[in-house]
């Protein structure tokens, strides 16, 4: 009930319809806001001058909106009329409804009467605030629109459904809301009540028993109102005009404009409408019901992506993670190999560090040694031992130029860190699509303790993966002419085993396997290498050749 809210409110004014009427376009217009969204128009455009040029177009007909510029859907919130000199360019305002409405040019002049006495404007046009369609009033002015006397009926009966809940009439203390109300009683009753003293059994049992609201409805003082002819206003709506599509009065038959057009009864054409009205609305609440059922669908889907969205970022960052520490690992690893390296270079140095410090010793002792001799005054003391030191002296010698002075180790690390592969790999780690509608089948594997040679002949057997998901609906295998030519099928089917006959003695051929299915093929396998038995070499392409599955 509350949905239904928005189709009663006036698109002006945002309020509930007060005195509606009804525009050529059939949407509703309070019959106040009518006035006040009225355009005055050049004289060319009045419906006298229209008449007066023979152009015979009903003064209902709407304006071309291209010629008049009236509205774009395109412009930036603004509209002209741009077809009239006289009216200046006025931009348009939203009404509380969100729909856009084109305020009057000039404020409409103050006047005692009713909205609907009051005289308009000559040769004034009115805009549809929803469709923005336009029409220039004639003499009648907006007393030429008929008045929506349903709608009215139905704002009342929802304002009042609207209201307080009605109590009960016959409790007596602390009255309880009613729950039904008897038209023959003409009385509110709770369930108690009704229980106690309105029981359906003897005469009671013919009473008709309704909701609250309809009988409150039902019971309201105030007389429905009749709609009453346009034309003619003291004369109420007899008949249903079928050209013009309008209910009509009998004096617009005889001496109105409709005097010449088929009429119908207004009570056939009432209930033949309200039957039209149920068919469409059954079409539409089809319609209705699809969309509620596709909203729950799309709420469901919006509630799958998130719980999606949680699990792929778990495992995103699983898998992340996982990189994070297998490269962790490894540089622990080059690391420790790095320290080895160090732990070795500072070794060799160390050892000949102290290598070189003893021979240093031991040089400088014998150099001091030497000089001490050298100051020796007894020449034949001298010579006793002078021999001796000088080969000391070149054996010293000779060692220290054997390399000695010569770094065993160098500073540098023979250590390079090549990273490019690897910072590639990482730029280029993307996702990939692995949800297809119809996948290939996986790649099938060879089983080589069952593939065999025996002669010429060679049988091969393959399998498919153990976690293939996907059904394959044949294999095919190739094998090269045993010269390193290139690969021919000599088996398609569904077995995966096959044996072929007629090959050449003493050669070596490659074999390899794919599976296929409707949406494609698969990878290859890995290519096996055959080596048949030496024996008398076979002609070259033997006719005759065997190819039969097993």
């Amino acid at each position: 009930m509350e949905e239904m809210e928005e189709e009663l409110k006036c698109p002006v004014c945002g309020s509930f319809y007060r005195e509606p009427i009804i525009l050529p376009c059939s949407h509703n217009l309070c019959q106040a806001c009518a006035r006040n969204i009225l355009v005055q128009t050049p004289e060319s455009e009045s419906p006298q001058s229209r008449r007066a040029s023979g152009s015979g177009v009903s003064d209902y007909d709407y304006l071309d909106l291209d010629k008049m510029s009236l509205y774009s859907e395109a412009d930036s919130g603004y509209g002209s009329y741009g077809g009239f000199a006289s009216a200046p360019t006025t931009p348009c305002q939203k009404s509380p409804n969100g729909v856009r409405v084109f305020p009057p040019a000039m404020p409409p002049p103050v006047t005692h009467l009713s909205p609907a006495l009051a005289p308009v404007p000559r040769n004034s046009c009115i805009t549809c605030p929803q469709c923005h369609r336009s029409l220039i009033l004639d003499d009648r002015g907006l007393r030429g629109f008929p008045k929506n006397r349903v709608l009215e009926g139905v704002i009342d009966r929802y304002q009042q459904s609207k209201a307080a809940a009605l109590k009960c009439q016959l409790c007596e203390k602390a009255p309880k809301e009613a729950t039904v109300m008897c038209e023959q009683c003409d009385v509110f009753y709770c369930d108690p009540c009704r229980l106690r003293c309105h029981p359906p059994r003897g005469p009671l049992a013919k009473h008709r028993l309704v909701p609250p609201a309809q009988g409150r409805v039902s019971r309201r003082l105030s007389p429905r109102k009749v709609s009453t002819c346009t034309d003619h206003e003291l004369e109420n709506h007899s008949m249903y005009c079928v050209q013009c599509k309008m209910p009509v009065c009998y004096q617009c038959l005889e001496e109105g404009k409709h005097s010449s057009h088929e009429v119908k009864a207004l009570g056939a054409m009432w209930k033949l409408h309200k039957s039209q009205l149920s068919q469409a609305l059954n079409g539409l609440s089809d319609r209705a019901k699809e969309a509620k059922e596709f909203l729950v669908q799309l709420r469901n889907m919006v509630q799958q992506i998130q719980e999606n969205s949680v699990e792929f970022e778990a495992c995103l960052v699983a898998q992340c993670d996982a990189l994070i520490d297998a490269l962790n690992r490894r540089k622990a690893q080059l690391l420790a190999r790095v320290n080895k390296e160090h732990e070795h270079k500072l070794k060799v140095v160390r050892d000949q560090i102290s290598h070189c410090t003893v021979k240093l010793r031991q040089t400088t002792g014998l150099m001091e040694y030497c000089l001490e001799v050298i100051k020796e005054n007894d020449p034949s003391g001298f010579l006793q031992i002078s021999d001796a030191l000088i080969r000391r002296v070149h054996l010293t010698e000779d060692q220290w130029g054997k390399g000695t002075l010569t770094p065993r180790m160098t500073t540098d690390f023979d250590l390079s860190l090549d990273n490019s592969p690897l910072l590639q790999s990482i730029h280029q780690l993307d996702f990939v699509q692995m949800k297809a509608s119809s996948p290939v089948p996986a790649t099938p594997i060879l089983q080589l303790e069952e593939c065999c040679t025996h002669n010429n002949s060679a049988t091969l057997s393959w399998k498919q993966p153990p976690l293939s998901m996907v059904p394959a609906e044949g294999y095919i295998l190739e094998l090269d002419d045993g010269n390193g030519g290139q690969f021919r099928e000599v088996y398609v089917g569904k077995e995966t085993m096959c044996t072929v006959d007629g090959l050449h003695f003493n050669s070596t051929y490659n074999a390899r396997v794919k599976a296929f299915n409707k949406t494609g093929v698969s990878q290859y396998s890995k290519t096996l290498v055959l080596q048949t038995s030496e024996g008398k070499a076979l002609q070259q392409y033997p006719s005759e050749r065997e190819l039969r599955g097993v």
